[in-house]
């Protein structure tokens, strides 16, 4: 069984989506729609700014969901059995069964990151990756921790990223490293993600999804607040919203998929992360990539 998996933030790079967009007429009637939708021209950023220019938190999550969505939809062969996405990238994969159109797809990631650049702005704050740990102990760690700090996203068994206030974080690297640790980064980014801190976000998230159509899809999607595969849409709605403040458990994710019959896993998307993130959950599991 066929099992897409979606990138998230992180995986963008200059020039993604150029080459699609000069060899494909199909895409290129996509790619111009999402500037008029957008209100701005993201391909040219896409094609030809910089990494900095795409580090926006505006451009950043629509260029993404773009790149991935768009070569999905010229793919001429695309039938999966099942679906799923990192953070934004869940938004990709429903776009991928039908589950919403790519017009109100790209809508709500546009509101979603606008939304989560506000809320990063009032409160300061940040994540960090979390090395060669049990997910107890981090987790134990950072509920003793004075503060907001929780786990953010179970990325694969021994990376887990934490996320919450900019000292309870420090403080809690700081703590996991005396636990063993083989280390405790901070990461590169505008907040904290997938903690309480993203509750104004949700609220924001939550108004536009309610008045969006979901449809029942074509197969289930693995959502990553319970990693469950789920067909009903009014529970796709929910789950959707409760994203932004609850954590990415990407490890179950992987292996209910293939607890569920995925034979193998196709990233479709920028980057080649969530394929090493599966052969770290199943080192046998196939992996391709469509970028």
């Amino acid at each position: 069984m066929n099992a897409y998996v979606y990138p998230g933030q992180g995986s963008q790079f200059p020039g993604m989506g150029k080459e699609l967009y000069n060899t494909n007429p199909e895409a290129k009637k996509l790619f111009d729609r999402a500037n008029e939708i957008l209100g701005f021209n993201i391909t040219e950023i896409m094609f030809n700014g910089t990494e900095e220019d795409l580090k926006q938190t505006k451009v950043t999550q629509p260029a993404v969901f773009l790149h991935s969505v768009i070569l999905t939809l010229t793919q001429a062969d695309f039938k999966p059995d099942m679906v799923a996405g990192h953070s934004l990238g869940e938004f990709s994969a429903l776009v991928a069964n039908k589950t919403i159109s790519f017009e109100d797809g790209l809508r709500l990631v546009s509101i979603r990151a606008q939304a989560m650049q506000k809320a990063c702005e009032i409160n300061p704050s940040t994540m960090a990756a979390i090395l060669g740990l049990e997910d107890n102990i981090v987790e134990d760690i950072c509920k003793s921790i004075d503060g907001i700090v929780v786990a953010a996203n179970y990325n694969c068994p021994g990376q887990l990223v934490i996320s919450g206030e900019n000292k309870a974080v420090e403080t809690a690297c700081a703590k996991l490293t005396e636990a063993g640790a083989k280390r405790a980064l901070l990461l590169p980014v505008g907040g904290a993600f997938h903690s309480p801190l993203m509750e104004p976000a949700r609220l924001e998230l939550a108004a536009a999804i309610e008045n969006t159509t979901f449809n029942t899809p074509i197969c289930p999607v693995y959502q990553n607040v319970n990693a469950q595969a789920i067909t009903d849409p009014n529970t796709i709605k929910q789950n959707l919203v409760t994203q932004l403040t609850a954590p990415v458990r990407w490890t179950q994710t992987v292996i209910n998929m293939i607890a569920g019959g995925a034979t193998k896993f196709t990233e479709i998307g920028p980057g080649k992360t969530l394929q090493g993130l599966v052969k770290k959950v199943d080192r046998a599991m196939p992996t391709e990539g469509i970028a």
